[in-house]
C-alpha cells in the first residue's frame, strides 16, 4: 500500500523489515495518530444517522446530552470527554461497546474515568435488566472497587437520564477542542492516568 508521500517499506513480511523501514513507519504514523480526535468526532457525527432504532433520540444526541450534563455539572475535561464518547463503540461493537470505548480512552484519561466507561454497561443495566429477567444488581460484584460510586453516579446523573428529546444539548462542535486536547496528550502518561486516584463526580448543587 502506498503511503501519503509515496514512500513504502521494503518488506512484505514484518520479520524482514529493516530499521529504516520502521523509522519510516513511525514517521508516517505520527500525523495519523494526531488525527485520532477528528476521526472520533466524525464517528460521533455519523451516529446522527446510523443509530439504534426505538429510542426517541439518536445515539449522537445521547452522547451530547450526557456530555452537556457533565459540563453543566462542572465536571473536568476527562469526565466531559468520557461522557461524550462512552457509547462510541455502539456501531462496531454493540455487544461490548463499553469496553471498546474504554480502550479508546484509556491511554489519555484518568484511570478512574476509563474504569467507569468500561463498566458503565453493567451498571446501566440496573435500570432495565429486570425487564429481561437479568439480575439488575449485577453491578454489586464491584461493590468493593474504589470506582464503584463514580460509575453508579455517572450512570444515574449523566447516562440513564440522557434520552430526553426535549433536552437542549450543546452542539458537537462545542466539544471538539476538549476532545482534541485529551487525545493530544502523551499516551499512558502517569501524570494523566493517575493510577489509584479516585475523585468522583463533582458534587451536585
Amino acid at each position: 500500500m502506498t503511503m501519503t508521500d509515496g514512500a513504502t517499506v521494503s518488506f512484505s513480511q514484518m520479520k524482514d523489515g529493516t530499521k529504516e523501514d520502521y523509522v519510516l513507519l513511525e514517521r508516517l504514523e505520527e500525523p495519523y495518530r494526531a488525527g485520532t480526535a477528528d476521526r472520533l468526532l466524525a464517528e460521533l457525527a455519523a451516529q446522527a444517522d446510523d443509530t439504534l432504532s426505538g429510542y426517541k433520540i439518536t445515539r449522537l444526541e445521547h452522547g451530547l446530552q450526557s456530555a452537556t450534563r457533565a459540563r453543566r455539572d462542572g465536571a473536568d475535561i476527562d469526565w466531559v470527554v468520557a461522557a461524550l464518547l462512552h457509547d462510541i463503540g455502539d456501531r462496531l461493537a454493540p455487544q461490548n461497546h463499553d469496553r471498546m470505548a474504554a480502550e479508546i480512552l484509556r491511554p489519555f484519561v484518568r484511570e478512574e474515568v476509563s474504569w467507569v466507561v468500561e463498566h458503565h454497561g453493567i451498571f446501566q443495566s440496573y435500570y432495565f435488566g429486570h425487564h429481561y429477567g437479568w439480575d439488575r444488581n449485577a453491578r454489586d460484584r464491584f461493590a468493593d472497587n474504589p470506582c464503584f460510586q463514580s460509575c453508579a453516579d455517572f450512570c444515574e446523573r449523566w447516562d440513564q437520564v440522557s434520552f430526553d428529546p426535549d433536552y437542549e444539548s450543546d452542539p458537537l462542535e462545542s466539544f471538539a477542542d476538549d476532545v482534541r486536547t485529551v487525545f493530544a496528550r502523551k499516551a499512558y502518561d502517569p501524570a494523566v492516568t493517575r493510577s489509584g486516584e479516585v475523585i468522583g463526580l463533582p458534587a451536585t448543587i
